[in-house]
């Protein structure tokens, strides 16, 4: 068995090494943007901010495809606003070179809710880059308890935007979420690293949220909060070559705070490795009435490395144990398939369903799953659920 997994590892890890080659020169754009042109400053020292903005705008205002370029330095740079809504272009390609970074007082950032933030915009590239938000200060003063400390801002947002593609690029400590997708459609994320402290809160690598026809491929991702977190609305999601850990894992949710919410459907998970995460793959609901969903998950071929519950449903989802609601979930969790999942659990219950009374979790199906815990066959635990079960964790299955 060890043999075994060592040999997957080792073919997991070679595949993921390719995703940070070289990224292709940009070669179709005939108008070009240095924001050196518009007053950038790469020392790291003055901010840069309304270059990045100015360059932005004299992108926008050409009729051709364009390239804002950023050349290798360390450029400090305040929160900054795109808008797509006056763009003439509808083929901008932000290619950075260099490192953009925030500042070691946390309110710099911390202030607005997104560092660089795409609004409305249509195809729009960003390749490339180092993005260091200097987040460390910010997370002491929340470990502190300190009243005062804001609450942090996004790295990279994109809002109600088409066509966006992310490729290539590092985000390093963001002070919350790496990266969101919100009411967003044809977003395309590949061959990126996220990187922070596995006790850093809020720091989720990748938020998805009611947005439609999203890709993400090859990525490394080490955060102290989900490595990819799927928000309601989320529909015709595709994962595939995530290697995660520390962090909490990849979840859908958390589902059912309001009455009325989204559903999330069509969501395929593949090839995925955790490596000492919380969780693996997990479905998370709070116990309240709710007119949510979860339908058509396809979660294949995962691996987990000392994973404390590798398979999870959990709807009674309630964080800090602080007023927690005491209903029952409302949200309908059907038609989910988890796959070729192998490797190790740090807990004795590896496989950990618990649905709502209310609404059972219907066609639930399991096959291949071979998960281990201290040298012996896990086991699972399930409430609450209708499926079926081939192979699943030796000695006890949910069905």
């Amino acid at each position: 068995m060890e043999k075994f997994q060592c040999t997957i590892m080792f073919a997991y890890l070679l595949m993921s090494t390719t995703i940070f080659s070289s990224l292709p020169i940009q070669s179709h754009a005939t108008k070009h943007f240095n924001v050196l042109s518009f007053g950038a400053k790469p020392n790291g020292i003055v901010d840069s901010a309304t270059a990045f903005a100015k360059a932005w705008d004299a992108a926008c205002s050409s009729t051709e495809a364009a390239v804002i370029y950023v050349s290798k330095g360390r450029y400090l740079v305040s929160p900054v606003r795109f808008s797509g809504e006056s763009c003439k272009s509808l083929d901008i390609v932000f290619r950075i070179d260099g490192t953009l970074v925030g500042s070691g007082d946390y309110n710099f950032l911390g202030r607005e809710e997104t560092w660089f933030s795409f609004e409305r915009v249509t195809g729009v590239s960003v390749i490339g880059g180092s993005f260091d938000a200097k987040g460390p200060s910010l997370w002491a003063c929340k470990a502190s308890s300190n009243n005062s400390c804001p609450a942090g801002a996004t790295t990279i947002s994109f809002v109600e935007s088409s066509r966006v593609k992310v490729k290539g690029l590092l985000s390093l400590n963001s002070q919350m979420f790496h990266i969101v997708i919100n009411r967003c459609r044809n977003v395309k994320i590949n061959d990126i690293r996220i990187v922070a402290d596995g006790k850093s809160p809020n720091t989720d690598g990748i938020h998805v949220q009611l947005s439609t026809d999203v890709e993400i491929r090859n990525a490394s991702i080490k955060t102290g909060d989900d490595c990819i977190s799927i928000g309601p609305g989320t529909k015709n999601l595709w994962v595939e070559r995530v290697t995660c850990g520390p962090g909490h894992g990849i979840s859908i949710g958390s589902l059912g705070k309001d009455r009325e919410e989204e559903g999330v459907q069509n969501v395929t998970v593949k090839k995925t490795v955790f490596v000492g995460t919380d969780n693996g793959l997990r479905i998370k609901s709070w116990a309240n009435p709710s007119s949510g969903f979860v339908q058509r998950v396809r979660f294949l071929e995962s691996l987990m490395f000392n994973v404390k519950f590798p398979l999870i449903i959990d709807q009674h989802y309630c964080p800090h144990n602080i007023n927690c609601p005491s209903q029952e979930s409302g949200v309908r969790i059907n038609d989910v398939i988890y796959q070729g999942i192998r490797g190790t659990s740090a807990t004795k219950i590896a496989v950990k369903l618990d649905c709502s009374a209310k609404a059972p979790c219907t066609r639930i199906r399991m096959k291949d799953i071979s998960l281990r815990y201290a040298n012996e066959a896990a086991q699972s635990s399930c409430v609450n659920v209708l499926g079926d079960a081939l192979g699943l964790v030796k000695h006890q299955t949910c069905f």
